[in-house]
């Protein structure tokens, strides 16, 4: 099942929110929780025709929903040059917290590093997985950086990447993470993960669904 929600704040951001098989016996609507936990996925670069329906994201969503986790899959407000995009992050990951017991994140390429920049500023996340993140956002903000904090924060984090990705600067954000002993998973694949997303929802769910569904 899911709900179109209208994210709080000053930017226009919409979302939809997948919920995990309910027994009924919680209320049908987008305000209350239809689980105890929630993975908020930040979609691609909006400027290259990313948003919420990438086939990403919902290959995650199904294998998160299918384990127990629902999934808020948002579209980023008017282009910002990846400021507005991190607080539209953030509005989504606040819209959860006031909702759930668990919240983690998940986002691609641009999304996957608006997803790192957003959980540096949120220690109370179960867990953060990000696939196949640029090195950078803008000028000004560093994803090996946010990673650092990130673990400095004591959040869980998978990184995700295609070997034969020559779109994104993955490679900097990997390599700091095996310096940091942060677990990565390499596809034999290029930047898109072409016929591999299903696989990829299963890798990205496997991470998640555990640590905010148990705690693990």
């Amino acid at each position: 099942m899911s709900d179109t929600v209208l994210i709080p704040g000053g930017r226009d951001v919409r979302a939809t929110l997948d919920t995990a098989a309910s027994d009924g016996a919680r209320e049908e609507s987008a305000d209350a929780s239809r689980a105890d936990a929630v993975v908020v996925a930040c979609p691609p670069h909006p400027q290259q025709r990313g948003h919420r329906g990438d086939e990403r994201l919902t290959a995650a969503s199904d294998a998160l929903t299918d384990r127990g986790v629902d999934c808020l899959r948002f579209d980023y407000g008017d282009w910002d040059e990846g400021y507005g995009e991190t607080t539209d992050a953030d509005a989504a990951v606040g819209w959860a917290l006031d909702r759930y017991d668990r919240v983690g994140l998940f986002g691609f390429s641009f999304g996957g590093t608006v997803a790192l920049v957003a959980a540096a500023s949120r220690p109370e996340l179960a867990g953060v997985c990000a696939l196949a993140p640029t090195a950078r956002l803008n000028p000004d903000v560093d994803a090996v950086d946010a990673l650092d904090e990130v673990v400095e924060r004591g959040v869980p984090v998978r990184i995700l990447y295609a070997t034969r990705d020559s779109t994104a600067d993955w490679r900097p954000v990997v390599e700091r993470a095996r310096e940091l002993d942060v677990e990565t998973v390499a596809f034999e694949s290029d930047h898109f993960f072409v016929g591999r997303s299903g696989e990829v929802g299963e890798r990205v769910a496997a991470f998640l669904a555990p640590r905010l569904r148990d705690g693990i």
